[in-house]
């Protein structure tokens, strides 16, 4: 069995704004370095081989936070970035017309069709995170990665994992700096593959942590 944890950035500003990220980028936080470094605490002792990113900045900075405790390198992916946003990108949730904020929910509310204009498909995120994910299954044999990417992205590659299309109604909340967990195996009782063991823990934060859609 091969184990895989995903975990979501640390707090950025443009999260505390309600600003909407997707592939451009804004800093960690003071809070957001704090969650990286306790998600390092806890994953210090767990025999962690390989530290994938995302190449985006917020994922390598929380990467390089969690490398320390974990004493290994930080390799980057490009296909573990978050969805393409496209025009919306920069924009405060606030200040979306009608039709953008239309274009945003459709990302999240179970359109097929769902995309913002010069931006990325469901189907087209789930494609590359889920080739992300199948790299792994290359590594030396005992290893035990962690992948760090976005909200929406691992919200889509665990939908998918499940068995629901990846422009499903999406319901799983993954706050930042949450915790997954998907296992490669065999089982006389699942489905063989990669089956999901747990989503979006937080138990080692010992500071409140945003989703994506601050409410």
């Amino acid at each position: 069995m091969q184990q895989v944890l995903l975990v979501r950035h640390g707090e950025t500003l443009w999260n505390t704004e309600q600003r909407i990220q997707g592939q451009s980028d804004s800093a960690l936080t003071e809070q957001g370095i704090l969650q990286a470094r306790q998600t390092g605490l806890r994953l210090q002792h767990l025999g962690i081989t390989h530290i994938i990113s995302s190449d985006l900045g917020r994922t390598q900075q929380t990467a390089a936070i969690i490398a320390d405790y974990c004493d290994c390198p930080v390799l980057t992916d490009s296909r573990l970035r978050e969805i393409n946003m496209g025009t919306l990108e920069g924009r405060v949730l606030t200040s979306l017309s009608q039709d953008e904020e239309q274009w945003r929910k459709s990302l999240l509310n179970g359109d097929p069709a769902g995309r913002i204009p010069q931006g990325e498909s469901m189907e087209e995120l789930a494609q590359r995170l889920r080739e992300a994910l199948e790299a792994t299954r290359a590594l030396p044999a005992g290893s035990k990665p962690v992948l760090i990417s976005h909200g929406i992205a691992l919200g889509c590659l665990l939908g998918t994992l499940l068995g629901l299309p990846a422009w499903a109604e999406r319901r799983l909340r993954l706050r930042n700096c949450s915790v997954s967990r998907v296992d490669y195996q065999s089982s006389s009782w699942l489905a063989e593959g990669w089956i999901v063991e747990s989503t979006g823990d937080i138990a080692h934060l010992s500071v409140p942590a945003l989703d994506e859609l601050k409410a």
